[in-house]
């Protein structure tokens, strides 16, 4: 209900704030604790992980297409000030339209389809659970701050629009009137995306280190997943340089 926003349990909310300042340490640990805890399922297990591998790919491209269009079309602010939640303005144009969480949104399905990669039944449970309770004491937190900081504005917008799902309705009219930003998409998004396709690698040769039985049959595939993963760090590098040098810009002089 409306007049439930920005009243979360304060335990949740107080997880919300902590997960938020230290969420790029606390997910990559967990995500690298339990893919060392559990085998990936492989080819050689069955045909369900080619089936999970298919909706994992599907998952981690609509998730990052997802994240690309939110940055593209109308940014905000994601880390806050000083790792605390922040909001200089409230943002309800472009994909905020749709959603009141369209990042987060992008990133649960990334996560969805790295976990259905992986494929182990133990890691997609406890990684849906721990992952799915984060980002709802996230947003938690940062419907607390938004309340009390625009009051009635937020109120409204929460009113009309959903939490986590993506609303369709209206979506065409919406993308005819942002121009895209794509300067901006590869400033803001090339570490995500590079860090998801390096993941995505790694569990590929993983997968293909166990299902061919030993490190000599997998040399072939695991050359493969090396080169892939040199490219995306070359990639990411020049972008890196290409930014920190001025040439590129996100809105070009």
């Amino acid at each position: 209900m409306a007049g439930a926003v920005g009243r979360a349990p304060a335990p949740l909310v107080a997880w919300g704030n902590f997960l938020f300042k230290w969420r790029n340490t606390v997910f990559p640990v967990v995500m690298v604790a339990l893919f060392a805890a559990f085998r990936p399922l492989d080819a050689a297990q069955g045909d369900a992980a080619g089936w999970l591998d298919g909706a994992g790919f599907a998952a981690v491209a609509a998730g990052s297409l997802l994240r690309v269009m939110v940055v593209g079309m109308a940014y905000i602010k994601r880390g806050g000030v000083n790792k605390q939640v922040y909001a200089a303005d409230l943002v309800t144009g472009g994909m905020f339209a749709h959603g009141r969480n369209p990042l987060y949104v992008g990133n649960l399905l990334v996560l969805a389809g790295i976990l259905a990669i992986h494929g182990s039944p133990w890691v997609l449970g406890a990684g849906a659970a721990f992952f799915g309770l984060s980002y709802i004491a996230i947003v938690a937190a940062e419907e607390r701050y938004l309340a009390e900081k625009f009051g009635d504005a937020y109120q409204a917008y929460c009113r009309d629009v959903p939490r986590w799902r993506i609303r369709l309705k209206g979506l065409g009219a919406t993308l005819e009137g942002f121009r895209f930003n794509w300067r901006r998409v590869v400033i803001k998004e090339y570490t995500t995306l590079a860090t998801t396709c390096l993941m995505v690698l790694a569990l590929l040769g993983e997968q293909a280190l166990y299902a061919k039985g030993g490190l000599a049959e997998a040399m072939p595939s695991l050359a493969a997943v090396g080169a892939g993963m040199a490219v995306t760090v070359i990639a990411a590098l020049a972008v890196r340089v290409l930014k920190k040098s001025g040439r590129l810009r996100e809105n070009p002089v």
